[in-house]
């Protein structure tokens, strides 16, 4: 399971962001993760609260918000969200897509005091 990874240098991450900006505690994480990121949600929400305890996220509520995949078509241009994974355009039928979004894991925000 490689979500307890992923928490444990999202933690890191939080932990140096904190300390840079001289917080005693993080209450609010907030990610970005997209449906072709390969990352469980539920296990990535079952990671964090298992180890965040003792760190300065031991009190945060963290917040996931899914991204969908968003593609553009090559040929006419057309840019959409979808939720499933389809990599034919919607507009023109056209089979040459580029992934804007919806593949990454992003740290969108902390909240700190």
């Amino acid at each position: 399971m490689h979500e307890y990874s992923v928490v444990q240098a999202l933690l890191n991450q939080c932990e140096e962001i904190a300390e840079q900006n001289n917080a005693e505690r993080i209450t609010k994480v907030v990610c970005k993760i997209g449906i072709m990121s390969g990352i469980e949600i539920h296990l990535l929400q079952i990671a964090f609260d298992t180890f965040k305890e003792g760190t300065m996220c031991d009190n945060a509520e963290f917040v996931i918000n899914e991204q969908k995949l968003k593609l553009r078509c090559r040929e006419c241009n057309d840019e959409y969200e979808i939720d499933e994974i389809i990599y034919k355009c919607r507009n023109c039928g056209s089979l040459s897509m580029e992934t804007v979004d919806g593949e990454d894991m992003y740290l969108m925000s902390l909240e700190m005091e």
